[in-house]
């Protein structure tokens, strides 16, 4: 009977870090944050943030996968009240449109611009986000509700995915949520025209 507190409290510390590391990542950068540093913003002890993630580089493979789980149960929840049609089309070009904003997202792209000089970062970011990245095509295919097989179909979806990137990165100097709108009433159009014949009925 006591077991099972014991592993509730070892969850809840182990999120409460990943969420203090992609903060101070987001804050500091990489090279800015240390794991002494974590735990500090965590409000545990440096031993207890060492015994769940000896090095940064651990930390980082748990807050990718966490904010990739996350992102896509946001995704799945929101997704539950869509519309048929048209009008889903275009919710669900706003929704993957609006995921990659935020503290989180600003964190990842501080982790991105590292990884790509740093060998050790990059080893183990890439295997996770090419993970994290597939599930998200998959996502989008089945909230779009077409089918992959057609002609055309993965790049357009895919091209959904790399254009949410690019706002989410234009949107680190300015807020862009203007600008998003019409994107989305646009991409959403484009979408309809050209997906319309592959949508599973």
């Amino acid at each position: 009977m006591l077991r099972e507190p014991q592993q509730e409290r070892s969850r809840t510390t182990r999120r409460r870090l990943i969420e203090a590391a992609m903060e101070c990542f987001g804050e500091r950068g990489w090279h800015g944050v240390t794991v002494a540093l974590i735990a500090e913003r965590a409000g545990v002890s440096r031993g207890a943030a060492q015994h769940h993630f000896p090095t940064r580089e651990a930390l980082v493979a748990a807050a990718v996968d966490l904010l990739g789980e996350a992102q896509l149960d946001e995704l799945r929840t929101r997704a539950a009240g869509l519309p048929a049609g048209s009008p889903r089309i275009e919710r669900v070009v706003e929704m993957v449109l609006n995921l990659y904003t935020g503290p989180m997202f600003r964190a990842a792209l501080q982790l991105w611009a590292v990884a790509s000089t740093d060998e050790q970062l990059r080893a183990v970011l890439v295997p996770l986000e090419a993970r994290v990245g597939r599930e998200a095509h998959r996502v989008t295919v089945e909230l779009l509700g077409v089918d992959e097989a057609g002609a055309g179909v993965r790049e357009l979806v895919q091209a959904t995915l790399d254009l949410a990137r690019g706002l989410g990165l234009a949107n680190l100097l300015t807020d862009d949520t203007r600008r998003r709108r019409q994107i989305v009433r646009e991409w959403a159009a484009t979408l309809e025209a050209r997906l319309g014949e592959t949508r599973v009925s």
